[in-house]
Formats: structure tokens, sequence, C-alpha cells
């Protein structure tokens, strides 16, 4: 009797098609199932008997985990893991894995762009000339050249250092606040290591570049906006729950913070009253900083690769939640 094929659930995803994914699990022994899954209930539905999972938004929950029985491991497409109960899945030996090394250049580059967008005052001139009116909309002093800014960042992964190194060509003073890093990795990256509350008071611009957990989220708030320079500029591209949404607004609003430029928010999308989608200080993109083919296209490679090799009973790379390999 033949052995079945290994089963492996594609929880969701928003490509056009799977023949990429398909084709390297295949060759591993595996029948690709693919749903879209919204909910933590259409997941446990969906993954039963499953062998291995690619998640890209589903919610994988601790009842998810809970009936993934034969597991071998489950990725998340991206480098953020913040949809999944990492805790859950270490206590239940399921590895999580993510793909950290996809789009580095992306990211720091939209990041440049958000920066550039306000501190020049991008769309406030582009709307203003497209209603006709041939003229700078805003006060000069809304327009900033980097080489006079004091710029904040909020960690120093690898995107949070491609983009010190775009700004070291803008000659900005450059402060980093990472405890996980020795401050000689932060200074031979031509940056002033820093604590948090010298990254809030000091910074004329702060950018925040690190994941979503338990100690971060909402580290933008009332309490933390107090600190900051009046006027200050927020750029995230990084997780939009970093932030207190409605914190960020009424700071807005004060002028507290003078402007805002994001490519996440929280929630995704915004809710259509969100006072940010009427602000003229806010530059908003739709969380596409990662966006590319070359980047999608990797991603999507890496995040099969690694479910084939679990297949195969290879020890599988980038594992995030602790889990063992034998």
């Amino acid at each position: 009797m033949a052995t079945p094929p290994f089963r492996v659930l594609y929880t969701d995803h928003g490509f056009s098609d799977v023949a990429t994914e398909r084709a390297l699990i295949e060759e591993a022994g595996g029948d690709l199932v693919v749903a879209q899954c919204r909910t933590a209930e259409d997941v446990i539905e969906a993954a039963e008997g499953a062998d291995a999972l690619l998640v890209q938004w589903a919610p994988i929950t601790a009842d998810v985990i809970a009936t993934l029985d034969r597991c071998k491991v489950l990725v998340r497409l991206g480098i953020g893991v913040d949809n999944v109960d990492l805790a859950a899945a270490r206590a239940h030996g399921v590895p999580v894995c993510n793909v950290p090394d996809y789009c580095i250049d992306e990211v720091a580059d939209h990041t440049l762009a958000l920066i550039l967008a306000a501190t020049r005052q991008i769309g406030p001139c582009d709307s203003a000339i497209k209603a006709g009116q041939w003229k700078l909309p805003v006060a000069l002093t809304a327009l900033h050249a980097l080489k006079y800014m004091t710029i904040g960042l909020v960690a120093f992964g690898r995107i949070g250092r491609e983009v010190a190194a775009r700004l070291n060509a803008f000659k900005c003073k450059v402060l980093v606040f990472d405890p996980a890093l020795p401050e000689s990795v932060i200074r031979d990256a031509g940056c002033v290591p820093a604590t948090l509350d010298d990254v809030l008071t000091q910074s004329d611009l702060i950018t925040l570049h690190c994941p979503s957990t338990e100690k971060t989220r909402r580290m933008i708030n009332a309490d933390s906006i107090a600190k900051m320079k009046k006027g200050v500029i927020l750029v995230n591209a990084s997780r939009g729950t970093l932030v207190d949404t409605g914190a960020l607004a009424a700071a807005l609003q004060s002028g507290q913070i003078s402007a805002a430029a994001l490519d996440v928010a929280d929630p995704e999308p915004l809710n259509a009253d969100s006072p940010l989608l009427k602000m003229s200080n806010v530059v908003i993109t739709p969380h596409v900083a990662s966006a590319t083919p070359q980047a999608v296209q990797k991603l999507r490679t890496d995040a099969a690769g690694i479910a084939a090799m679990a297949l195969r009973g290879e020890k599988v790379p980038n594992v995030v939640n602790g889990v063992r390999q034998d």
C-alpha cells in the first residue's frame, strides 16, 4: 500500500496562485491544501491531520495549536509572528519559524520614503497643487533638512541597521535604543547608543523597528508621547500595535506630534471614521513597505522550503519559539 502524502495546510494567503509553494511541497512528498481561514475556528476545521502549516495572517491561537497532533512545523510568511501563540506552540512541541531576512531593503527604503514625505511635506504639497494652488501649503517651519535633525531609532535589527545606513548619508545624528545589543555594534554603525528615554526626549523624529510583543505593544502612548519634544515626527513601518492610535490622534491634534508617517496601523484597515484619515499632517500607506516582486518571491520560496525541510525530517532554520530539534 502506498504511503499517503504529507498534508500541508496553507491557512491563508494573498497571492494570485500558489504554484511556487505547491512545487516545493510536492517535491518533498506533500500535498498542499489551500484555505482562506479568517478565524481560529476556520483554521481548526481546515488543519485536521496537517503535518505542517504555512500561515500568513490567520490567527493561530492556543486552541488551534492544541489540535495540531501531527504538525512538524508552523511557518509564518513574514518576519513578525504576532498572530501566532508562541508559548502554546512551544508547550505543544511545534517549532514556529519565520522568514527573517526577506524585505530588509524594501522596508528600509520605504521607511526613508516616509521620513522624507513627512519632513519635506510631500503629501500636502501634492494635494495643494492638484487643487490648483501652486504654493507652499504649510508653514515654512514644517519643512526640515535631515542634516539638522536628531533621528531616534527604536530597535536595531536588520531593518533598523539598513535605515541607519541610509540616514548616515543625510548627515543627521542617529540615536539608537536596543538593549539587546552591545553599544559597540551601534557605534560601529555610525550611530549613538541611547536609552529609550533619550530617544523620546531628544529626537526630532522617531522611527520604530521592533516586533510587537507584550513589552512593546502600545509603547507609544499618552505617557511616552508626553516625554517627546513638542513637534516631534513619528514614523512607523513596523507594527501598528506599537502605537496607541487614540493617543497618536490626540497628539497630532494638539501639535505635540507635528506629523506622522505610517505604513501600519491599529486596526488595519483603519476605521472609516478614524481622525488619522482626515489629517493633512499624516501620511499613510497600506502596509506595503515589504512589497516588491523579488521580496515576495523570496518570502514564498523560503517559507515553503522550510515546510519541505520538515517533511523530509531535516532540521529547520529560524525557529522563534525555542523548540529544540533533536
